[in-house]
């Protein structure tokens, strides 16, 4: 017998170990069955998990649970990324914790430093993971920096090199002072700040007393100027373009140079350029031939190039030199509030700086075009569609991909230079040594590029490196391409684009059909997650009070697509108490005597009331199948819920009692096998998306099994259909709940039993009425049922079930005069809380100043507050 209450805590341990153990989540190469891949997005080696994780990896596993049910050979691909720059941060700080720094081991014994942090706490995440519920293949996870997949990235880097994709450039990217090594834009935090704008006088040259006002929020980057930018058709400027300005304290003559960059009606409506130090600039400084100059070294301190009052100081500091210097030449105009956003390393949390350097480059443009046509084509497939429209504008525009970086940890670039310069790209030192003695005719010393590879370099190899790639493997050609990539929006340039792209160039398909975007995380009150605002909620937490199977059920049934979640503790709980809820219908079946068995036929069931729950229960699977399949998550669970909540346990298995106690000894026994049938296609159903308290019920349920819950076949029974048995039953639960509402809203007392009257009701009502009467009775606390012809004047409510009208005497259950007043009042305070509500939403003030998540509370708010004040009103009407 099952105990009284889950236990959660203690199933999920059991059951994980079972179906690991057990060899349930494999993929089988050699299977005959059509593969069904997912490659899963491989979370930091630093990381823990998250809410956002706790999403994606539950949307991941509810797709692989299904799809493995629906007998395709899956493969779930894990693995965890290296995540050059959070790890080397990782080890970096424990080195500090002993008072030493990466310098004092050296870059080899520095790296394996890492190796054994990551040998020794790197599989934190992993771990959660399990704990989530997750199935990938765990015999087949990779690592980025693996044997095999490192191999993959020298020899992409070495191919990408000799077609003339990958090359060495002089170009800006984003510098992180502190941490001394290129980002991505993606380590790029913008947060706004309330800056300032300062306008300087720049003297135009020859001509006294004539300047050119020009707008900076970094007055230290001026000493790097090498071009002031006019609108070609500014008529203010025409006669200065191609004539000179001189930059103030270096005295530099510059060119006046015509670009369409510059906005005639933002500010002056000239621009000062330095291409060394902004990346609209750089682009203007490469259209015009304008001069390269970098004033900042790696430190973020003004350098050599700098005047020599200047060279060495910081940046900030060398910030308010030159404003009083240019205050005190009297070439400053003016100094007006600007609010801005400043772009700040997300480790580091220092300001960064774009920053001329010499970086290994990716010809992103050229590989851009396949992943563009096949997009463009269907061939993949974003899901909302609308976020290839993201994809689409940032691939037409891409810029080359800047994938070096400096520190240590990560994949050296196979790069090696000889005494001149000269660059030899191979996949070993041996053929570097051998290129380099062609080139030169003798043996040379080479020195190995210090660089490392971007981490998404790595990533963007997932799809095919993980299958084996370079080699021809049997995985590679029956897994590659993956079915779906479930991913956040956030990385669909950083991670999507690039996994196509390479995809695209090494493999010559798309390395997914599907890309499904799933929506952000937020608190209840759709503000972001963040530590600074003290409202993160860690998934472990809600997992470890009420059970992973609610957390994942919650996560599901949210996630609609292109609508953010709101996630809070009441909702988790709710749905802990779906679990509890299918837990005691389980045992009440169990203590009923109804066992499953291999020998019941579903389509041979006779009772109206057996037909209709089959049918029901066939088409729920149907219905579900065919929402994750379309990631409809939330219609899924929504379906799942609805059934096992409402038609399963609170009507099927009421309407059922009388049955299990009744003297029709045949009836009772096709009901029992019926429920017991049902019970198990809601755990076979459920299982995706809660798979420990389906799997353990499953397992606690009968004597033996020919399978664990994982392993079982979806149900596919379209032919389980009873329309006639589905139109009575639905009939009588609407009958019923019509009854519960009218007593529920007009205060009749629990206990009291009523007798109703029934006006121009069919042969068909007549009939029906006359076989559940008993139900009814039981049910809606009836005594009597009678026909009438016509409705009593007063003193009653009524309802309206198809053709019928239902009559509910009151007058002598309830004070109709004092009800009546209730529902006036319960009216008018309604009424008042819109009036306030609906004011406040049309006022304009209100609208623009309000963060949009309270603007969207107050209209949800509004909205349910409509819905209670016309309840009441029909209520009210109901009885004049």
């Amino acid at each position: 017998m099952l105990d009284k209450t889950y236990d959660a805590h203690a199933v999920e341990e059991k059951r994980y170990r079972m179906w690991e153990d057990a060899g349930a989540f494999r993929c089988d190469p050699k299977s005959s069955a059509s593969p069904y891949t997912i490659m899963m997005p491989p979370p930091n080696v630093t990381g823990s998990l998250h809410m956002g994780h706790a999403l994606t990896f539950t949307l991941q596993d509810v797709l692989i649970r299904y799809f493995r049910m629906t007998g395709r050979d899956t493969l779930w691909q894990p693995g965890t990324d290296h995540a050059g720059i959070a790890t080397q941060m990782v080890v970096e700080r424990n080195l500090a914790a002993e008072g030493k720094t990466r310098h004092d081991l050296g870059r080899e014994a520095f790296v394996d430093t890492v190796w054994e942090w990551k040998a020794h706490s790197g599989g934190t995440i992993q771990n959660q993971l399990r704990r989530l519920g997750s199935s990938p293949d765990w015999p087949r996870e990779r690592f980025t920096m693996d044997d095999g997949l490192s191999r993959a990235v020298v020899k992409v880097f070495v191919q990408l090199h000799k077609q003339g994709l990958m090359y060495r450039d002089k170009r800006l990217v984003n510098w992180d002072p502190k941490l001394h090594t290129a980002i991505s834009d993606l380590e790029v935090e913008q947060r706004p700040t309330d800056g300032q704008m300062w306008y300087f006088r720049y003297p135009v040259q020859g001509e006294p007393d004539r300047f050119v006002v020009v707008g900076t929020t970094r007055p230290e980057t001026m000493l790097g100027d090498t071009g002031v930018a006019v609108h070609p058709e500014d008529e203010r400027y025409t006669d200065l373009v191609g004539k000179t300005v001189i930059l103030p304290i270096v005295d530099r003559p510059i060119p006046v140079v015509a670009d369409e960059y510059a906005d005639p009606e933002k500010g002056s409506g000239a621009v000062k350029i330095t291409p060394a130090h902004d990346f609209n600039d750089f682009e203007v400084g490469r259209r015009c031939g304008l001069e390269m100059i970098n004033v900042l070294d790696r430190d973020a301190r003004l350098n050599e190039n700098a005047p020599a009052e200047f060279q060495g100081m910081d940046r900030f500091d060398a910030r308010a030199r030159i404003v009083e210097r240019m205050e005190a030449l009297g070439l400053l105009e003016k100094i007006e509030p600007n609010p801005m956003t400043v772009p700040y390393g997300d480790r580091s949390g220092v300001v960064i700086e774009p920053w001329l350097t010499d970086q290994w480059f990716v010809d992103a443009a050229e590989l851009a075009k396949a992943p563009i046509k096949a997009v463009e084509e269907g061939r993949t497939r974003f899901v909302p569609a609308h976020w290839s429209n993201v994809f689409f504008e940032w691939m037409r525009n891409i810029q080359p991909w800047c994938v070096s970086r400096q520190i240590w940890w990560g994949h050296r670039i196979p790069a090696w230079y000889g005494p001149d310069g000269t660059i030899f790209v191979e996949e070993t030192e041996a053929e570097a040594q051998a290129a380099a003695r062609t080139h030169y005719g003798a043996d040379v010393a080479l020195e190995r590029d210090a660089d490392v590879l971007d981490t998404w370099f790595s990533s963007a190899l997932w799809p095919f490196s993980t299958l084996g790639w370079p080699d021809e493997t049997p995985e590679l050609a029956r897994y590659y391409p993956g079915n779906v990539l479930v991913t956040g929006f956030d990385i669909i340039f950083f991670w999507v684009a690039r996994m196509m792209m390479f995809g695209h160039h090494f493999m010559g398909d798309v390395p997914f059909r599907d890309v499904y975007i799933h929506a952000l995380v937020r608190d209840e009150k759709g503000q972001k997650m963040s530590k600074s605002k003290g409202n993160v909620i860690d998934p472990l937490d809600l997992s470890e009070q009420y059970g992973t199977d609610a957390l994942r059920f919650t996560l599901t049934a949210m996630a609609a697509q292109g609508r953010d979640i709101k996630m809070s503790e009441s909702r988790v709980q709710g749905y802990r108490n779906f679990a509890t809820k299918l837990w005691n219908a389980a045992r009440f079946c169990q203590m009923n005597g109804c066992a499953a068995s291999p020998d019941f036929d579903p389509a041979g069931v006779t009772s109206t009331l057996n037909r209709w729950i089959v049918a029901r229960a066939a088409a729920t699977a149907g219905t579900v199948g065919a929402a994750i399949e379309a990631y409809r998550f939330n219609e899924a669970a929504q379906a799942l819920y609805q059934f096992t909540w409402n038609t399963f346990c609170d009507w099927f298995l009421e309407f059922a009692k009388p049955v299990f106690n009744g003297d029709d000894a045949a009836a009772a026994a096709e009901t029992r096998a019926t429920a017991a049938w049902v019970l198990d296609l809601i755990l076979v159903t459920l299982h995706p998306v809660m798979p420990y308290v389906t799997e353990e019920l499953w397992q606690s349920l009968a004597e033996t099994r020919d399978t664990p819950l994982i392993r079982a076949r979806w149900p596919d029974r379209p032919g389980l259909v009873a329309p006639d048995a589905e139109a009575e039953m639905d009939w009588l639960v609407g009958l019923i709940t019509a009854l519960r509402s009218v007593r529920a809203e007009m205060n009749v007392p629990p206990a009291a039993r009523l007798a109703i009257l029934v006006k121009d009701a069919s042969d068909t009502t007549r009939a029906r009425l006359a076989t559940h009467r008993d139900l009814v009775g039981t049910l809606a606390r009836v005594d009597a049922i009678d026909h009438v012809t016509e409705a009593p004047a007063s003193g009653s409510a009524q309802i309206v079930v198809d053709e019928a009208t239902v009559i509910l005497p009151l007058a002598d259950v309830i004070d109709l005069d004092a009800e009546r007043a209730r529902l006036s009042r319960d009216v008018a305070k309604q009424d008042g809380e819109i009036a306030k509500l609906a004011k406040k939403l049309a006022n304009e003030g209100f609208l623009a100043k309000a963060p949009a998540e309270v603007v969207a509370e107050n209209r949800e708010r509004l909205a349910d507050l409509e819905a209670t004040r016309d309840r009441l009103k029909e209520a009210l009407a109901r009885i004049g």
